[in-house]
């Protein structure tokens, strides 16, 4: 392997942390009054394991994206990785719509998006390198349990939390 692809491979892990380190930055997640506020579901995980699980997908993700750029890099693969980068764009939006902006139905919608960025993402990876896609596999399922959670907190308290502090 080529010091290239060495490098190439870092940047690639690296990236996705980058990018969710700076998401993080816009928010306390579940450390904040807001959320604990919030009715959840009882499969919802131990707010531990939210910085863990996303370590590790972040990784995987990033090792997927450099599987993909080792068949052509940007200029033979660059549908892929586009539709990787907007997935990407999209995953790093949810936090500060969620919690900064604790805008439930917009952030439900938006994971949304994410989760069809992410099965076409997916799809494109899997035409490139068969391991690739099935490295996003913990990745998408992580973002289904997500998904059913923002349900369910959309549902049972919506964005009504907002209007009570501004009638309180």
């Amino acid at each position: 392997m080529e010091i290239s692809a060495v490098v190439a491979c870092i940047l690639a892990v690296g990236f996705p942390l980058v990018i969710s380190f700076i998401s993080s930055y816009f928010s306390s997640g579940g450390e904040s009054d807001w959320y604990k506020q919030l009715k959840k579901p009882p499969w919802t995980p131990p707010n531990w394991a939210f910085p863990v699980v996303w370590t590790i997908l972040y990784t995987m993700m990033g090792v997927s994206s450099w599987l993909v750029w080792l068949h052509g890099g940007f200029k033979g693969q660059k549908l892929p990785l586009a539709v990787y980068s907007f997935q990407l764009l999209l995953n790093f939006l949810w936090t500060p719509i969620f919690f900064g902006l604790h805008q439930i139905g917009l952030a439900l919608v938006e994971i949304l998006l994410l989760w069809t960025a992410i099965g076409a993402t997916m799809y494109l990876f899997w035409n490139v390198n068969t391991l690739a896609a099935y490295l996003l596999v913990p990745y998408i399922l992580w973002v289904s349990l997500a998904t059913t959670i923002n349900f369910y907190i959309w549902l049972y308290s919506g964005d009504s939390l907002d209007s009570m502090k501004k009638n309180a």
